[in-house]
């Protein structure tokens, strides 16, 4: 107790009181006494295990990492199910022998160094001892580092995988159809704990996206995080349960598990810690096998204020709300974040004296007050179909999810001209070549110009760690060539990418949009209608005042939000 207490003063907590009584309080808790000290007493974790280290002369590990030269022996040791429940991981092994005996000897006087981060844990330091085959020497080193470690060394869901390869429990998923409550102890089958276990990982990590793909010797998983691809390490052999495990996930998201050359679509509500998650489930028949896509929705709340938007664009989209009737059209690829910002319109127009519906494909996300419509072409329930049902039942504002075709594109303008506020998408790469495509729709320039009011294009770019953020040097010149707006004699802020903890060394945490809006203001309108061509309208809106997404991307940089990187990978078509 003596040991605790010197670590905790010298970690931040000044009197010895508030220690005996988090003492106290914890050897009455629920759960391991030290680790409910640690939270008890809010110390800081990494330097309280710090000043506890150096007084139990035990080494502190600020990453704990295995050494992968021994990686495939120390599992073999340390087994991931063993490593998992008493969280501990195997580092590396220290040799007791001189340099010059030969590797026998050197084999026989091995240390095993096994990272804990909780010391008094007897119960796992007499199993590890008990295990081992050789003299065991302790580390310390934070929870989290602990975790993360067992994770790269033993790959997501390992502990549960091993059972899978023994057989000792039922992996063929029948009758599993059960409520999706995946945070919950439960004795299912092991794949389902295992599926359960990519599937919480993925949103602790915050990504957006799970991508299950077979490979020739093995199944990949990837977790989409801030727009970027991560690879997750996955348990040896894990392609002898490649069927199993993708059964799982079709069962949950009620596919035909016995269809294995068509494409499939699906849907799982899941309740995580009391949060529902709609997770949209693409099936894709390949040549090595099904390969799966996992989109996470969670439940948003939308508001202006989450778009991040600047004040002066934040002004253009109160008046573009404020309009009675026209057409909004948000462009920008697939995961643009198109459905975000159409959302946030929604939220802020949804108000009782407005009647609003939808038809989307699908749904994304529901919200409260609003009809919404999912498309099912299968029974005629097209864009086109249901757009025109919804008119004639008196709406006030229109979203339509996407402007595929020419009939949904004329249904939409002609409602914007009989009094209705209508909202969509269109897949066009900048604000500008939103026109463009309508009239290659087939729409008149003459409609286009009466019926839209703007058009807004965006992309998403990463957020900076706020942690670790440092300032960047730019080359001026280097800068000016890739069409940037900039001034030598500047003195601005602007950051790049670092690495911690916090951000998983990517340096970024989290995203943020960029856009450019272009209002259709009456000389521009006159241009549409006498076919005017990109270039002429670009200058024109230029004179009004347009403001390109790389240019607001630049603003963003200045601000000390995002990177130059950033921007120019998200705007590389501005670069002309």
């Amino acid at each position: 107790m003596i040991l605790l207490q010197n670590a905790a003063q010298r970690s931040g907590i000044a009197d010895a009181e508030t220690f005996t009584v988090a003492a106290q309080q914890a050897l009455t808790g629920g759960q391991a006494f030290f680790r409910d000290l640690i939270d008890r007493t809010r110390v800081d974790e990494r330097s309280f295990l710090h000043h506890l280290a150096e007084d139990m002369k035990w080494p502190f590990l600020e990453a704990a990492q295995t050494d992968p030269t021994s990686a495939a022996e120390l599992k073999g040791i340390i087994p991931a199910r063993f490593a998992v429940k008493h969280q501990v991981l195997p580092v590396r092994f220290d040799s007791s022998a001189p340099e010059s005996a030969d590797e026998k000897e050197k084999h026989a006087r091995r240390t095993l160094v096994i990272a804990c981060h909780d010391p008094f844990d007897l119960v796992a330091r007499q199993a590890v001892a008990r295990r081992a085959t050789m003299p065991v020497r302790w580390c310390l080193s934070p929870q989290a580092e602990v975790l993360a470690g067992l994770q790269a060394l033993y790959g997501v869901g390992a502990d549960t995988f091993e059972d899978l390869l023994k057989g000792r429990e039922n992996t063929t998923t029948e009758n599993a159809d059960e409520a999706n409550v995946i945070d919950a102890d439960s004795p299912d089958a092991s794949v389902v704990k295992f599926v359960n276990q990519i599937i919480r990982e993925a949103l602790s990590q915050r990504a957006t996206d799970i991508h299950v793909e077979p490979q020739p010797d093995s199944l990949r998983i990837r977790y989409r995080i801030d727009g970027i691809l991560h690879e997750v390490p996955v348990p040896e052999n894990i392609k002898q349960l490649q069927s199993s495990v993708i059964a799982r996930i079709k069962i949950m998201s009620k596919l035909d598990v016995a269809e294995r050359r068509l494409p499939q679509d699906g849907r799982i509500n899941l309740k995580v810690e009391n949060q529902f998650i709609d997770v949209r489930v693409a099936c894709i028949p390949s040549v090595e096998g099904e390969s799966l896509s996992l989109r996470l929705l969670g439940q948003e709340r939308f508001t202006l204020g989450k778009l991040g938007m600047s004040e002066d664009y934040r002004q253009k989209i109160d008046m573009l709300l404020k309009k009675p009737n026209g057409i909004v059209l948000v462009t920008g690829p697939t995961g643009s974040g198109k459905s975000t910002t159409l959302y946030t319109f929604l939220s802020e127009l949804n108000k009782v004296e407005r009647r609003i519906v939808t038809i989307e494909d699908p749904v994304e996300n529901k919200l409260a007050g609003i009809v919404q419509i999912a498309v099912k072409p299968e029974i005629g329930l097209t864009f086109a179909a249901g757009l025109r049902s919804i008119l004639r039942g008196d709406p006030n504002v229109v979203m339509i999810g996407e402007m595929r075709d020419l009939e949904t594109a004329e249904i939409a303008v002609r409602a914007s001209l009989t009094g209705h506020l209508v909202f969509s998408t269109l897949h066009t790469n900048d604000s500008l070549g939103g026109i463009t495509r309508l009239v290659e729709m087939g729409i008149e320039p003459f409609l286009v110009s009466s019926s839209v009011r703007a058009l807004i294009a965006q992309r998403l770019v990463r957020a900076l760690c706020e942690q670790c953020r440092r300032p960047a040097k730019h080359d001026w010149e280097e800068l000016k060539a890739f069409g940037l707006t900039v001034n030598p004699s500047d003195r601005l802020f602007s950051a790049a990418p670092g690495g911690c903890k916090a951000c998983s060394n990517t340096g970024y945490r989290g995203r943020l949009a960029i856009y450019e809006i272009a209002l259709l203001s009456p000389a521009m309108a006159h241009l549409v209608t006498k076919r005017a061509s990109e270039a002429e309208m670009m200058k024109q809106a230029r004179s009004e005042g347009f403001v390109t997404m790389r240019e607001y991307g630049w603003r963003k940089v200045k601000e000390g939000l995002t990177s130059v990187e950033e921007v120019l990978r998200v705007t590389s078509e501005d670069a002309a």
